[in-house]
């Protein structure tokens, strides 16, 4: 996608030609849109380099550049060859920003190549690594969880001899508490090594070719509150742009989040102190330059550090976030700052602002919506983006990592935006936590507990290992999300009804074509892959 818009000169870089941005993404999506938005606004011409299969010939009609963020230097190497002018002295982009955490050292490396401001390669390195990272903080005298790591095939019993327990388990390179699991005991961390090694060998992880696939990181669980830091680092220097409460307990097992609300309503001085903490973290990994996300535990000893990221946050949770006098959007701030434009030093709007990202109660089948006008219609409630596709299988965590969709809420105070953003007297997927979703029992599917499905060369596929742990079809749930607490004390006046099926229902229906509403068939196990969007965090 290259955009070429002239407002008044204001993204001219040196008078003869717009300011240029490459931007990298996993997928391309809202995010990816935001920022296409953003740049047109400003008359930036911005390009896109992705991840996908090269050999598909420019496939969504973007024009982006296929690439291959498992190997972030030969990715550099093709970003300098295929934007290569031939003009001396006139770089190819007078920036590049990354979107998720895949890209960040493709671009670090890019950036080193073109000859323009970014991260070091090697400080985007580190932060790749969550032990690596949790290495260099620790040296750093950075308050971090302990932690250990060990090879997925190392025996046990000799691992869990050295593991204290409450403890966390996860892999090495996954992002938005994909693969996280809290363990209290010897059993539960076998459990827990278990689920994650099947997870990273699946073929959705293998064909990412993540590097450290093959070893686990281990962290004692640390007690306390759970806020989020977003930032924009000038020569080394940390700018807060804003920290999000996460009211929402996030004690485990799994870590999917579900609200963030700013501004912070902790004390005044254990934000200082959080902000004190991110701007040691990033001196520690060595990070200079753009965005960061950074995520912290706070309780009576102070923050830990639990990631620092070099890249925004995540699916469409900056949509909370705006700027300045004209409310300008955390995509078109990100763009001023990288391009030395003017207003790319705004401050954040003193609106409280807040927003949910609809849980997955149970993996199945994404199946409709119902109730969204109604849900828009509460007090407080600003905008409902439903990001997952009908019809697509979702992922409960933790091996999902995408969300239903996002609601926002705006409101004078960020206790009113939680309460918009809340349901009252409802729980959080029957767990006895408020937060936003139920799981409702629906009449039971009508296929056979016991079917036997037959594969393509007309074997049974239900006697393989992997089918037989499906052979048990649970019931079809209903997820509620009621986005009112109160109104007038009646409560529940809007909601959104999702219907997913089983993972049982999942499996048999992969093993048969589906029609499109076009009359084509397709195969549900190999559809595309869902818009980054639906990730945060």
């Amino acid at each position: 996608m290259t955009i070429l818009i002239d407002a008044n000169n204001t993204g001219r870089g040196n008078g003869t030609r717009p300011k240029r941005v490459l931007i990298l993404a996993s997928k391309l999506g809202y995010q990816t849109r935001g920022f296409a938005e953003a740049a047109e606004k400003l008359g930036v011409e911005v390009r896109f380099g992705t991840d996908r299969c090269h050999q598909l010939e420019n496939p969504w009609g973007d024009d982006a550049l296929a690439l291959h963020f498992e190997n972030p230097r030969e990715a550099a190497q093709e970003i300098a060859r295929a934007f290569s002018n031939g003009v001396a002295g006139e770089k190819a982009f007078d920036a590049v920003l990354a979107l998720g955490d895949r890209p960040t050292v493709t671009a670090a490396y890019a950036a080193e190549a073109m000859g323009i401001a970014g991260n070091p390669s090697g400080a985007a390195e580190i932060c790749r690594s969550k032990l690596r990272q949790r290495e260099a903080l620790r040296t750093a005298d950075v308050r971090v969880p302990d932690f250990l790591s060990f090879a997925a095939s190392d025996r046990l019993a000799d691992v869990v001899a050295r593991v204290k327990f409450p403890c966390v388990v996860k892999p090495l390179s996954l992002s938005a508490s994909q693969g996280v699991i809290r363990a209290n005991d010897a059993d539960e961390f076998s459990e827990a090594v278990r689920r994650i090694r099947l997870l990273m060998e699946s073929p959705e992880i293998q064909v990412l070719r993540e590097p450290g696939t093959d070893r686990l990181l281990v962290e004692s669980y640390v007690a306390g509150r759970e806020v989020a830091l977003e930032g924009l680092i000038a020569g080394g220097r940390l700018r807060v742009l804003a920290i999000f409460d996460k009211p929402d307990p996030l004690e485990g097992p799994y870590f999917e989040e579900t609200i963030y609300v700013t501004p912070s309503r902790l004390p005044a001085e254990m934000q200082k102190t959080i902000e004190e903490c991110a701007g040691n973290s990033i001196r520690a990994l060595g990070l200079t330059t753009g965005p960061v996300h950074a995520e912290f535990r706070v309780n009576e000893s102070g923050p830990w550090a639990l990631e620092i990221a070099p890249r925004p946050i995540g699916g469409l949770c900056s949509r909370a976030l705006r700027f300045g006098a004209d409310r300008i959007s955390l995509e078109e701030l990100l763009l001023r700052d990288a391009l030395g434009m003017p207003g790319g030093d705004a401050r954040r709007e003193i609106e409280a602002s807040g927003v949910m990202m609809i849980p997955v109660p149970r993996s199945g089948i994404f199946d409709g919506v119902e109730g969204v006008e109604a849900a828009e219609s509460v007090p407080g409630v600003t905008e409902i983006q439903i990001t997952a596709r009908l019809h697509d299988y979702v992922a409960a965590w933790p091996e999902g990592s995408s969300y239903l969709g996002f609601i926002f809420a705006r409101g004078d105070s960020a206790a009113e935006v939680e309460a918009a953003l809340r349901e009252r007297g409802i729980n959080r997927a029957g767990d006895g936590r408020a937060g936003g979703a139920e799981c409702l029992p629906v009449q039971p599917t009508d296929i056979p507990a016991a079917e036997e499905v037959t594969g393509a060369e007309g074997r049974s596929a239900g006697n393989s290992p992997a089918r037989r742990r499906r052979r048990r079809i649970p019931e079809p749930i209903t997820h509620l999300v009621n986005v009112v607490s109160q109104v007038d004390g009646r409560g529940q006046l809007g909601r959104l009804l999702v219907h997913a099926e089983s993972a049982g229902e999942q499996a048999h229906h992969r093993h048969r074509s589906q029609p499109d509403d076009d009359g084509r068939q397709r195969r549900l196990d190999q559809s595309e892959p869902r818009a980054a969007a639906n990730s945060a965090g």
